[in-house]
This record gives structure tokens, sequence and C-alpha cells, in this order.
């Protein structure tokens, strides 16, 4: 076996090491510039929207992640 068929099999093993420790998105609260309105969203709905509290643990924003 040559030094490029070691690495790549050596690559292949690592991979999996790496997408095991994937995990969902944190959830924030974010409230518009312009009124009171909030959402709970996990990425910024726009440039209009400021993220105010979290990060949250679901998709309602109720329980805290820490």
């Amino acid at each position: 076996m040559n030094i490029l068929s070691k690495l790549f099999l050596l690559s292949l093993s690592v991979v999996p090491a790496f997408s095991a420790n994937a995990a969902p998105a944190d959830w924030y609260k974010w409230r518009s510039k312009i009124d009171t309105a909030e959402v709970c969203s996990q990425i910024s709905p726009g440039a209009g929207w400021e993220r105010t509290s979290g990060p949250f643990k679901n998709a309602q924003c109720e329980k805290l992640k820490y």
C-alpha cells in the first residue's frame, strides 16, 4: 500500500468522528427594531431585527439551553 492509500483510509476513519459531534443550531428570540414584535428563530430574520435572549433548546424559545 502506498502512502496516498494510507492517507485516504485514515481520512475516511476520521470523518465519522467529526460528524458524530454535530448538534442542531440554538434558538434565539429576535425583536423587531420597528415595533415590539418578537420571533423565535435559529438565524436572524433580517437587518431590522436584534437578538434579545437565548440560546434556547426549543423552537418556542421557552427552555434555556444553559
